[in-house]
């Protein structure tokens, strides 16, 4: 009965711990981890690992995020007030330089909309303004399509960069196998004569042994 009294509470407090050390991210989530208030890396996604107590993380979405531009009263540069309302699409680059750099980086951003907002249409006129509305929404539209082309670019360079670097592994196991087994070098040579024989060209080919090349180099060495 004495056991059972100090079991179960530290079986709670274990329970406790593992449920504040282990942390699940989503794909499209980023923690950024403190340690002691000191800023660590951004982790994620998956399994996330913290020191209970000493470590502290703030999660970060990477999605493309919408947020509405309260209608704003502006008064346009032949001194019409208007009242204008907008979207805007934003998504976080940076995790660590938004939750450091900026105290609430959701709300700098509405801000930071709504004053560019007045600014600009403050330096057009009423009939330009109305005039160019089309013209303003294909720019907005032109602007979003670029950054997802860019985005596009950016995840077709990494896929090609970790293809390059699969390469280079299996280059570096068959260099070993060769180094190893010198026929299988000679094996190689014959299979890529096939290759090239297989082709319609007209490359002509003289097949040298290696053991002859072999002996020229060293004699050449000895010289």
């Amino acid at each position: 009965m004495d056991a059972a009294v100090y079991l179960i509470p530290a079986i709670i407090i274990v329970v406790f711990f593992l449920a504040s050390a282990i942390k699940i991210l989503r794909e499209y989530e980023r923690g950024v981890i403190f340690r002691l208030g000191r800023l660590i890396a951004a982790k994620g996604p998956g399994i996330i690992l913290l020191i209970p107590v000493v470590d502290k993380m703030v999660k970060v979405s990477l999605r493309t995020l919408a947020t509405e531009v309260p209608p704003q009263d502006v008064i346009t540069r032949d001194n019409v007030s208007v009242k204008v309302n907008a979207v805007i699409l934003f998504r976080v680059m940076d995790p660590r330089a938004a939750v450091v750099q900026v105290e609430n980086f959701l709300f700098a951003t509405s801000q930071i909309a709504q004053t560019t907002l007045r600014s600009v249409l403050g330096q057009v006129d009423l009939d330009e303004l109305l005039s160019n509305r089309e013209k303003i929404n294909k720019e907005m539209q032109r602007a979003i399509a670029k950054q997802a082309e860019a985005e596009r670019e950016r995840r077709a360079k990494v896929i090609h960069a970790e293809g390059e670097l699969q390469a280079s592994e299996k280059l570096g196991q068959a260099a070993k196998v060769l180094a190893v087994e010198p026929t299988a070098l000679q094996l190689r040579y014959l299979q890529t004569l096939a290759e090239i024989a297989s082709e319609k060209n007209s490359t002509i080919i003289f097949p040298v042994p290696i053991d002859l090349i072999k002996m020229f180099l060293e004699k050449s060495g000895k010289a």
